[in-house]
């Protein structure tokens, strides 16, 4: 059973009311995949107690009978369909040997079948109408409405979709932007973590450019429109995603990959059982007994178990241990692959910014203890992200932070304050140090004064390049109009970061790819902590994309372990996408075929490791099934295979390779996969 991606119908997208996101997802009972599948499974848990349990059959036949029917109908129904195309599938042969089986009074059996088959067929019409909704809810994250401004000044309220190149829109503080385009006029800061996965909302002024769906900070900016709704860059991950999960074959399991062959040669084979003796005149009862004796000994029902009870362990002992793997399809992809990127921010790190660098001017006088809490104490009152961290850092080293007063905040400067009697500035150190070189030009009132000035200014440009140098975010604290130290700030790489890599590089005998929308520096200096020398820095996601393509067009099965929204396309392009749980975006979740639901980014090797064993257990079960399926078959076409033995052979063989793939379920599979994985 196969379900597509539908895609969101024309001007889906939804208003923003009252700051809350409308989001928009499939009922589960709304799929009539689900609804018949779930009838099945309780029809046939009605009637397998009953039948246990001795009662008469005209009680649980009928039960068994409407189990048949509300989950074998459509499967054979596709297979007919199917048939009359000049093809035969697996799902057409399993309606065939279920109601074989029930001919000849194996009724639990081919009911059992049936319900794996439905049961399969809902979860993977859910999976699909999932991502669909996510698909669909990326297109809140642009508002509905922007404010235009007319040729004569005048501001309009207009819908997003009305909006043309051209066009001025104003975008106030803690607004969406409405549309892709370049700054006018204005300062301000902007979270565009969604386009780009920068950790830190990005400075903007006059000539910079802006994205639809990103959050303005505390300015206000003009903004001339560059690109069309239709265009926008959020507009165009939906349509990549919509088309790598439409392009991106579905992997079939090894019997998939050869239904069609085993399909019309069983069908064959079954017949010619049948006609051939029948021809040369054996009776027509025992000829029919023969080719469903036959029929059922052949049936592909211990292939399919050799493959599933493996895979559904792995799955199953994988959640056990906060990874959630979507489908067994998802679960035999991850043992396949031999390269891996990674996104960096969320990803290989925490995704918050941290202060991870004190460092004072000493010609101030003041400690780093003195120096921080001066610069949390100005920062308090502000809701920026680098003022979060400042304050932060201080309540960890438990420092005492007096009151601010007289707090004003300049959009892509920075914040002032009065603390203790002192006038403090805490911001960016381009802004504050040219105001600084103002003011001291101004208000000296001796050339050695001007001097002290110009070399504290100095010193502290040079301790800002230098933590800019090495990756961080350099913050200017000044104190009195003078500089008095500068704090580094930056995205704190995850514990188990270079150990993951490390593994992931012995699993796949590739080192992993970075990819980032973060800046270059940045980027390669977190890579270099993390062992990792492939750096592809500042990605828009269609670039991500197409560095995912350049893998696989070298050959290579890649797996994409991201985050964000901004990843989501790269994650469906990839031959397996896992996303990180916490603080993973609902599309790139969605998006995943597999989820690190508590973040232990050590999961990812160990979850690989552990798809490999089961592939290995699958390739086992699949020789114990071929050989019993040979035996018994053999026996039936070369002598006279009772039913009951060939019936118990069949069940049999089916029942060890399903204990054989549920060894997988033990805690010690994992431990031993946690191992392998860390080389």
């Amino acid at each position: 059973m196969t379900a597509t991606l539908t895609p969101p119908a024309a001007g889906s997208a939804a208003s923003v009311r009252a700051g809350a996101v409308l989001r928009r997802r499939t009922r589960l009972l709304a799929l009539p995949e689900v609804r018949w599948a779930a009838a099945a499974t309780a029809l046939f848990l009605l009637a397998l107690p009953l039948q246990l349990a001795g009662a008469p059959a005209w009680i649980w036949g009928p039960l068994y009978a409407l189990s048949y029917a509300t989950g074998g109908w459509e499967p054979g129904w596709e297979g007919l369909k199917a048939l009359k195309d000049r093809t035969l599938d697996v799902d057409l042969l399993m309606v065939v040997a279920a109601l074989g089986a029930a001919s000849i009074g194996q009724v639990m059996d081919g009911a059992l079948l049936i319900v794996i088959f439905a049961t399969s067929g809902a979860l993977e019409a859910l999976a699909t109408a999932r991502t669909a909704d996510s698909v669909r809810g990326l297109l809140d994250l642009a508002p509905a409405t922007a404010t235009r401004i007319a040729a004569d000044g005048t501001e309009q309220t207009v819908p997003v979709d009305e909006l043309t190149v051209g066009d001025t829109v104003l975008v106030r503080p803690g607004e969406s932007v409405g549309a892709d385009g370049r700054v006018l006029d204005g300062a301000s800061e902007v979270d565009q973590a969604s386009i780009t996965g920068e950790p830190l909302p990005a400075a903007k002024e006059p000539g910079d450019e802006v994205f639809a769906g990103t959050l303005n900070g505390t300015g206000a900016l003009r903004v001339r429109v560059e690109r069309d709704a239709s265009d926008s860059v959020i507009a165009r991950i939906v349509r990549m995603v919509e088309e790598a999960s439409e392009t991106k074959a579905p992997t079939q399991l090894f019997i998939e990959k050869v239904e069609q062959r085993y399909s019309l040669g069983m069908v064959a084979a079954t017949l010619a059982v049948f006609g051939v003796p029948l021809a040369f005149g054996e009776a027509f009862s025992e000829a029919l007994l023969r080719a469903m004796t036959f029929m059922i000994v052949a049936s592909p029902c211990a292939v399919v178990l050799a493959t599933m009870p493996p895979l559904l362990s792995a799955i199953a002992n994988a959640g056990r241990h906060g990874v959630l793997v979507k489908s067994a399809v998802a679960m035999e992809r991850l043992g396949q692959i031999d390269a891996v990127a990674l996104d960096k921010t969320g990803t290989l790190t925490e995704g918050a910014p941290r202060v991870v660098d004190v460092r004072p001017l000493r010609e101030r006088g003041l400690n780093e203890a003195e120096l921080l809490t001066l610069a949390a104490a100005a920062e308090h009152p502000s809701e920026h992200p680098l003022a979060r961290a400042v304050v932060d850092a201080a309540r960890e080293r438990g420092l005492d932070l007096p009151a601010a007063e007289g707090f004003t905040s300049a959009p892509g400067i920075g914040v002032r304050a009065v603390v203790g009697g002192r006038t403090v500035e805490v911001g960016a150190p381009a802004r504050l140090l040219a105001e600084a070189e103002i003011e001291a030009e101004a208000e000296a009132e001796a050339e050695a004064e001007a001097e002290r000035a110009a070399d504290a200014d100095g010193v502290a440009a040079a301790l800002a390049r230098e933590l800019e140098e090495s990756g961080r975010t350099a913050v200017l604290v000044v104190v009195d109009g003078t500089p008095a130290g500068v704090l580094g700030i930056a995205d704190r790489l995850r514990p188990d970061a270079a150990a993951t890599v490390a593994a992931l590089t012995v699993l796949t005998g590739t080192a992993p790819t970075l990819l980032t929308g973060d800046n270059p520096r940045a980027a390669a200096h977190l890579a270099a902590e993390a062992g990792i020398e492939d750096v592809r820095a500042g990605l828009l996601p269609q670039d991500k994309v197409g560095a995912v393509r350049e893998l696989e067009g070298a050959g290579h099965r890649v797996m994409v372990v991201g985050d964000g929204v901004n990843d989501a396309p790269a994650l469906a392009a990839a031959h397996i996408g896992v996303a990180m749980g916490r603080a993973g975006s609902d599309l790139a979740l969605e998006t995943a075929d597999a989820v690190i639901v508590r973040d232990e980014l050590a999961a990812v090797p160990a979850t690989v490791a552990l798809s490999r064993r089961a592939r290995e257990l699958v390739v086992q079960n699949l020789v114990i099934a071929g050989v019993f399926i040979a035996g018994l078959v053999v026996w039936d076409l070369a002598g006279t295979l009772p039913l009951p033995l060939g019936v118990a052979g069949h069940e049999g063989s089916t029942v060890l390779v399903g204990l054989n793939g549920l060894r997988l379920l033990r805690d010690s599979a994992w431990k031993r996969a946690a191992a392998e994985g860390t080389g």
